[in-house]
């Protein structure tokens, strides 16, 4: 364990955190105008279209897969599911999600890059996020050969109890992943800077996204016609009227 180690596996993930809520709420507070997508469909759809599709499916299949499965304690699932079982099943669904997502990223990086309406209105903060992301899904992609050198789950599991100690505010964290390769932990430390770069660019509509599913559980709003009480003779039509505006 070295000086890093401490650092990246031991502070930092706590900075992103920090900055993560806070600055997120802090945004909302403050710049409500700036909380959307900036989306450029108006400019050019059809690359869009394609694109943003196999992007968002692939990651957030990863997402949801590395949150519940990287948080998930090893004795709930062991008794269905041994830890080599689901490193091989991590690795297949992962690979083909991680694949999509990048194809689908390339082609919003050149889309935005290639065009030059879409260049003039991109702020540095949008090529910076691609290039991030980007690099962050080859290095994902690049953890399945060294995954595949042992698959009896360790490695899965090591990682998996860094971030359950994490979020529990347990000690140990960077002894724990002292051992681990620099590829796995390159693409720890890109994996938080998202955590850390999210409440100042256009990802926070991903939050308006979550909180549109409440819109399904919402109660049901009751509307009633209101009458008014009128003295014998006033106009009705024009009471009518009242009554509509």
């Amino acid at each position: 364990m070295n000086a890093l180690d401490v650092f990246f596996f031991g502070i930092y993930p706590y900075i992103c955190l920090a900055v993560f809520f806070v600055g997120s709420l802090i945004r909302f507070d403050r710049d409500q105008y700036t909380w959307k997508s900036d989306s450029s469909q108006l400019l050019r759809s059809g690359q869009l279209r394609w694109g943003s599709n196999l992007f968002h499916i692939g990651v957030l299949f990863l997402f949801f897969g590395h949150f519940f499965g990287m948080l998930t304690p090893h004795f709930i699932y062991e008794p269905v599911l041994a830890a080599s079982a689901k490193q091989l099943l991590a690795m297949i669904s992962g690979g083909i999600a991680g694949v999509l997502a990048i194809i689908g990223l390339t082609m919003l990086l050149y889309r935005r890059l290639a065009d030059p309406r879409i260049r003039a209105i991109s702020r540095p903060s949008d090529i910076m996020l691609l290039w991030l992301f980007w690099a962050q899904l080859a290095l994902g992609l690049g953890t399945i050969p060294l995954s595949g050198q042992h698959l009896d789950g360790s490695m899965m599991l090591v990682l998996a109890e860094w971030a359950q100690r994490i979020v529990t505010f347990r000690s140990g964290t960077a002894e724990l992943m002292a051992p681990v390769g620099w590829v796995f932990k390159l693409h720890m430390v890109l994996g938080m800077t998202v955590f850390l770069v999210f409440p100042f660019t256009r990802l926070v509509h991903i939050w308006s996204g979550f909180a549109s599913l409440a819109y399904a559980f919402r109660p049901y709003q009751i509307v009633r016609s209101r009458r008014l009480n009128l003295p014998s003779g006033h106009n009705a039509p024009a009471a009518r009227r009242m009554t509509d505006a």
